[in-house]
């Protein structure tokens, strides 16, 4: 992130948070906000991907959940009562969307930790392009989905569409920005979006069940599985003989020896990381 971009949001009200909440090895990242559903600041922004950063570079960590604070809302895009002073002019837009909106999104998509999104209610615009970055997405039957932009006359940044489009689909991005459209939860689970939509009241317990399935697992294989499949997300480049032999480096860890054996005497692996 750039000094200049933030030097200048310090100078702007810090509305919002992002809050962070610990128990054992799984950490939970909640954007409060609620006045106004859960909406983006700037410095919420930042704040998030300050927060992810940190929350990758601990190895101790085995899974991560993203939530909006309350049972409200996800959240609700980007708070759009600020745009008329951090982002009014072709400057300001650039800065706002290629620093502070895809600083935050590509974090996420980087994080080495599975990050499971818990969602109740709207999540819209900037809401949804942070959802589509977690690994997996729970939702509540509450909940609403939509980049429904059209109708404030500006289009997505290609730094966020291009995180974007692989998640969603090409045909389903395409109706959600041209019509502008917002999907109900089973809409959004019936077109992919979603791995799973449940009762408002359920799905506390739906997600700390995932949670759970996740940090049971070894933790180095989860973190090479995001790595490989964001590598294979990305054609681009072609892949090679590396990519191939970092593809099985797990046969080098303690973890892989401890899964095998537990699986082979019927026991509940302990995994440790190494």
């Amino acid at each position: 992130m750039s000094t200049k971009g933030s030097e200048e949001t310090c100078q702007w009200q810090k509305q919002g948070a992002v809050h962070v909440s610990r128990e054992g090895v799984v950490a939970t990242v909640s954007l409060e906000n609620t006045e106004k559903l859960n909406a983006l600041s700037v410095w919420m922004w930042i704040e998030l991907a300050r927060v992810v950063h940190a929350l990758s570079q601990d190895l101790t960590l085995r899974c991560v959940v993203l939530r909006g604070a309350g049972q409200s809302a996800f959240a609700a895009g980007a708070d759009i009562a600020e745009f008329a002073s951090v982002r009014q002019t072709r400057e300001q837009g650039m800065i706002y969307h290629q620093e502070y909106v895809s600083g935050a999104l590509k974090a996420l998509a980087q994080c080495p930790h599975p990050v499971v999104a818990m969602i109740y209610g709207p999540c819209v615009g900037g809401g949804l392009e942070l959802a589509s970055q977690c690994d997996l997405r729970l939702a509540a039957t509450s909940a609403r989905f939509g980049v429904p932009i059209n109708r404030l006359g500006f289009s997505i940044a290609l730094d966020e569409l291009t995180s974007v489009l692989p998640i969603v689909g090409e045909t389903n991005l395409r109706e959600l920005l041209l019509e502008g459209r917002v999907w109900d939860a089973a809409e959004a689970f019936d077109k992919g979006l979603v791995c799973k939509v449940v009762p408002d009241d359920q799905l506390a317990q739906v997600v700390s069940d995932c949670v759970r399935r996740i940090v049971e697992g070894a933790p180095l294989v989860a973190r090479w599985h995001k790595k490989m499949i964001r590598r294979l997300s990305s054609p681009v480049k072609p892949i090679g003989e590396k990519d191939r032999q970092a593809s099985f480096d797990y046969f080098d860890t303690q973890d892989f020896i401890l899964g095998y054996e537990a699986f082979m005497k019927k026991q509940k692996p302990q995994f440790q990381g190494r």
